[in-house]
């Protein structure tokens, strides 16, 4: 039993780091910088 949460630990990991990879290499990190910003500013009340 231990051994398959520690096996789906490790795929969960390895699928959220594919992911990550994906969106970074498509230029997705900077449209959620510009939106996080935007929200950021909003809800100070400068944006």
């Amino acid at each position: 039993m231990g051994q398959d949460k520690r096996k789906s630990g490790f795929l969960l990991l390895l699928l959220f780091l594919v992911v990550l990879v994906i969106g970074i290499n498509a230029g997705e990190v900077a449209t959620v910088w510009e939106k996080a910003v935007s929200i950021c500013l909003a809800c100070i009340g400068i944006g």
